[in-house]
């Protein structure tokens, strides 16, 4: 039994085109019975393979029964400015940004500061291309401070977010919006690095037929 999942992560420097792609394909099979994986280097594994009676009924599909339709796996891109301030994941379903906090608020406020208009306006744009009429803006802050705390900033965060692009999109747009506070973290929350990763708000939608 093989399942197979395949990631592209792209980072880009502001600014430039897209500076490094890298692409992985993760394979995860089970192996047979008596055949070990000794790892690079080890002597090769001279077990005969099992054999296998053709004839087995344990092998064979029960009275009625069928495979299941084969389907295509989904394929995450994930893009990333050098500097980690935005981010945009593409499934075979949905598209999603999520831009850190310091990107578009002051310090402990829910006030969007200038630069933030224009990065949310590329958004916009976005859920317009892909004709999306449903979509989710939710807030999440880091650990410090009270959860309480964190819940309201977050939600506040959001609220303003989804005004913005309210201001850009069309009114028969429908929004979601949820403050998570300090729940679903991406990163560490012990060092500063991660806390500010966390720090984001998302905004996700369906893609496009």
């Amino acid at each position: 039994m093989t399942r197979t999942e395949a990631v592209t992560r792209t980072r880009v420097r502001r600014g430039t085109a897209v500076a490094v792609v890298a692409s992985a394909v993760l394979v995860v099979a089970v192996a047979a019975p008596g055949r070990a994986d000794n790892g690079p280097g080890a002597p090769a594994d001279t077990t005969p393979p099992v054999r296998i009676d053709a004839r087995d009924p344990d092998l064979r599909l029960a009275e009625g029964a069928t495979l299941a339709p084969g389907r295509v796996l989904d394929i995450k891109s994930v893009v990333e400015t050098d500097d980690g301030d935005e981010r945009r994941e593409d499934t075979n379903a949905k598209v999603k940004f999520a831009l850190q906090a310091e990107v578009l608020f002051g310090k402990d406020s829910a006030g969007l500061s200038g630069d933030a208009t224009a990065r949310i306006a590329a958004i916009a744009d976005e859920i317009r291309r892909q004709g999306a009429t449903n979509v989710r803006v939710f807030g999440f802050t880091d650990s410090l401070g009270s959860s309480a705390h964190g819940d309201t900033l977050s939600k506040k965060r959001a609220d303003a977010v989804q005004r913005q692009l309210a201001r850009s999109l069309d009114a028969t747009v429908r929004y979601e919006i949820r403050g998570y506070g300090e729940l679903y973290p991406i990163a560490d929350n012990s060092t500063e690095q991660g806390r500010r990763k966390n720090r984001r708000v998302e905004v996700s939608f369906a893609r496009g037929a």
